[in-house]
Parts: C-alpha cells; sequence; structure tokens
C-alpha cells in the first residue's frame, strides 16, 4: 500500500512524510452510537417498545393492530396490518427527521 499527502496539502519540506491520525475524523466513530440513541429516544416517546433480543427492533400494539420498526445502519424497514399505522408512523417519521419512503419492499436478504 501506498500513501502520499493529498493534493493541495503537500510539505515540500517533507515531501516523504504522513501523518497517522490518532483518531477519527469528526467523531465519526460516534456517530452511529449517537443516531441510535436519537432514534431509539424518539421511538420510546412515541410509545414504541424496544425488542429484548434485538435492540434495533421495535413495536407497537393497539388492540389487533402491530407496526414493527427494523433499522439497519441508516435504513428502516416496517411492517405493519393497519393502513392508518402506516400513515401515522411515516408522518410521525418525516416531522422528526428528514427522511423519504422509499415504496414498499420487494425482497430482504
Amino acid at each position: 500500500m501506498c500513501i502520499s499527502q493529498p493534493l493541495g496539502f503537500e510539505d515540500h519540506l517533507n515531501p516523504n512524510h504522513v501523518f497517522k491520525l490518532k483518531t477519527t475524523l469528526y467523531g465519526l466513530n460516534k456517530a452511529p452510537r449517537q443516531w441510535y440513541e436519537r432514534l431509539r429516544n424518539f421511538m420510546l416517546s412515541k410509545g414504541y417498545a424496544k425488542g429484548d433480543v434485538d435492540k434495533t427492533l421495535f413495536f407497537r400494539k393497539h388492540e389487533s393492530d402491530v407496526i414493527i420498526v427494523q433499522m439497519y445502519v441508516d435504513d428502516i424497514t416496517f411492517g405493519l396490518n393497519n393502513i392508518s399505522m402506516c400513515e401515522e408512523f411515516v408522518s410521525s417519521m418525516q416531522c422528526e427527521f428528514e427522511m423519504s419512503m422509499v415504496g414498499e419492499l420487494t425482497y430482504i436478504l
């Protein structure tokens, strides 16, 4: 592997030197944890329960209706048995977060 100084940031006094970072840039190592905590707090405030085994699974029951929400990095997949719960979920998520609805899921790995 060959490492060189980035264009525009060359050190002409030490052209063969590069810097080894001791930490990640901009705190990126904490970003997924902070995103999860923000989303978790939002979901819990809306009456969702968190899965016991899978901490990225949330669900909410109302009488015979249920909605299940699964997070994976920055994707959210959800399933439900009442279309009005879908509209309510999408509306609340779009009010809190900048997000778009891609459409119905046709397959998942």
